[in-house]
């Protein structure tokens, strides 16, 4: 079994999702929430991101992690605020030795809801449907967890492809 770490990286709220992975087709959801930050101190918020991951990580021991890649939208300021914290989660995972793969905004919700411009509604349900969960998660948790099953997707595919090799 493989526990892997989903981090939607955000300055305001970071999404993060936990999923096991029995054989090739079992997930389970092991935990997910979100990490609210509070200040207008920039480091002092990258920091409370940085101090919440290495709590998620110490608590249930992921082997993997997948995060999302910056995608530039109409502010550049946006997109260096996304680039922060996804620096800050980056140290947090590099500091427990975790691999780390990154992945599209748009590659995650193709692998999960099967179309690239899916709205954060429809992966929260695609979420709750393929994890069955009682209720569909937080967005940014729900985010995160997609992040987690993209990366779980793609990595059996490479797997496949070293066995035919």
């Amino acid at each position: 079994m493989t526990r892997i770490l989903g981090i939607d990286p955000g300055s305001i709220r970071t999404g993060y999702g936990i999923i096991e992975v029995s054989g090739t087709t079992r997930f389970t959801c092991v935990a997910h929430g979100h990490i609210p930050t509070r200040g207008k101190d920039t480091s002092q918020r990258l920091l409370q991101i940085h101090h919440a991951l290495i709590e998620v990580i110490q608590s249930y021991q992921p082997g993997e992690a997948a995060i999302e890649q910056v995608f530039l939208k109409n502010n550049p300021q946006t997109a260096l605020k996304l680039g922060q914290a996804r620096g800050a989660a980056l140290v947090a995972a590099a500091g427990y030795a975790l691999p780390v793969a990154e992945y599209s905004p748009r590659k995650i919700k193709q692998s999960v809801v099967g179309y690239g411009a899916a709205a954060k509604t429809q992966v929260q349900q695609m979420i709750r449907t393929l994890l069955k969960m009682p209720e569909a998660p937080q967005a940014d948790a729900a985010d995160a967890l997609a992040i987690a099953l993209c990366h779980c997707y793609h990595r059996q595919f490479s797997l496949k492809i070293a066995e035919c090799v």
